[in-house]
C-alpha cells in the first residue's frame, strides 16, 4: 500500500461487507452492521466514484467473478471462527492487518471479557480510530491499537509495547493479508505466534496461490487481480503451493491445520436463495493451533 494512505483493498472489502448487511435476513451470509458506517464517501469496490455502486459492483463481478462471494464467506467463516474461540475463554485476540475488521465491536459482550489487539499500518489504522470516534462517540477501552509498517517493522517489538501478555491463550486472526507482503514477513509473523503465545492459542489466515501470484493461474478473477493490484501500490508479493498448506505450517510451528477451500465455502453458505452466487476458488482458510512441542520454527522466507 502506499506509505501514507489507507488500504484501497480494505474500503473495497469494506463495501462488500456493506451491501452484503441490507440484503433481506434470509438472504444474507455475513452480517457487518458497522461496515456501512465506516465507508468514505463516493466509495464503491472499485474506488471513490460517482459512478453508481450497484454499476461498480456489476463492474467487478464481470471482471472478477466469485470474489465478492469469497470475501462474504471468509468473513461469515472468520465471524463464526472467532466467535467459537471467545466463547471458549481465549483470554486475547490479535487482529493481525486489521483494516476495517469490525468483530471487537460487533461481538463486544464477549470482547469484553478478552483482550483485543488491533494490528495495522498506521495510516490506515488512524483513518479508522477517526472513522470510530465518529460512529461510537470514542475508542472503546477493550481494544489496544498497534500501529506497524509489517515489512519494516518486529511483530514482537510492537505488540509487547502495547503489553501484549505471552502467556495467555491467544486468538490471532489475519484476514485478506498474507497476499500483499513479503515471503520473510509471513514467516516472521507465524514464528512470532508460533514462539509467543501461550498454551492452546490458534491462528486463522486466508491465502491464495503461487500460481495466482506468478501468474500461470488461467482463471480470469486471478489475472486481472494480479494486473490491477500493482499500479495501485498493493501488488501480490506472497502464494502457497495449491495442496501445500499443511506442511507449510506443520514446519513452522503449529499442529492440525484445517484448511477450507472456496468450494467448501460455497457448499456451507450459498445454498437457497444464494446457490447462484459464485465463490473463487483461488484461495484458502486455514486455522491451526500452536503445537505443544514448539521445537524450532522456521523463518527463513520459504
Amino acid at each position: 500500500m502506499k506509505a501514507n494512505s489507507p488500504s484501497i483493498t480494505a474500503e473495497a472489502t469494506l463495501v462488500f461487507r456493506a451491501v452484503e448487511a441490507q440484503r433481506p435476513s434470509g438472504q444474507r451470509v455475513a452480517n457487518d452492521g458497522l461496515a456501512q458506517h465506516f465507508l468514505s464517501p463516493r466509495s464503491t469496490v472499485i474506488g471513490q466514484t460517482w459512478i453508481p455502486e450497484p454499476i461498480a459492483r456489476w463492474a467487478y463481478n464481470l471482471g472478477f467473478p466469485g470474489m465478492q462471494g469469497y470475501i462474504i464467506a471468509r468473513t461469515r467463516y472468520l465471524d463464526e471462527y472467532f466467535q467459537n474461540c471467545l466463547d471458549s475463554g481465549f483470554e486475547q485476540a490479535v487482529i493481525l492487518g486489521a483494516g476495517y475488521d469490525s468483530r471487537a465491536y460487533r461481538f463486544k459482550d464477549l470482547a469484553r471479557r478478552t483482550r483485543i489487539f488491533e494490528v495495522d499500518h498506521p495510516a490506515t489504522q488512524e483513518e479508522k480510530k477517526r472513522k470510530l470516534r465518529s460512529v461510537l462517540g470514542g475508542l472503546p477501552d477493550h481494544v489496544t491499537y498497534v500501529p506497524i509498517d509489517f515489512t519494516r517493522e518486529a511483530l514482537e517489538d510492537r505488540l509487547f509495547e502495547h503489553h501484549y501478555d505471552p502467556g495467555r491463550q491467544t486468538v490471532f486472526l489475519w484476514e485478506g493479508v498474507t497476499y500483499y507482503i513479503t515471503a520473510d514477513a509471513v514467516d516472521r509473523t507465524l514464528a512470532f505466534v508460533a514462539r509467543h503465545s501461550g498454551r492452546g492459542s490458534s491462528i486463522i489466515f486466508d491465502y491464495t496461490y503461487d500460481s495466482v501470484v506468478n501468474g500461470t493461474c488461467p482463471r480470469r478473477e486471478a489475472r486481472l487481480w494480479r494486473k490491477t493490484m500493482i499500479p495501485r501500490g498493493e501488488p501480490l508479493l506472497f502464494g502457497i503451493e495449491e495442496g501445500g498448506i499443511e506442511a507449510f505450517l506443520t514446519g513452522r510451528g503449529f499442529q492440525t491445520p484445517t484448511d477450507v477451500s472456496g468450494n467448501s465455502l460455497k457448499q456451507r453458505y450459498f445454498i437457497g436463495r444464494n446457490r447462484r452466487r459464485k465463490v473463487s476458488p483461488i484461495f484458502g482458510i486455514v486455522h491451526a493451533t500452536v503445537a505443544s512441542e514448539r521445537g524450532d520454527v522456521a523463518i527463513d522466507g520459504g
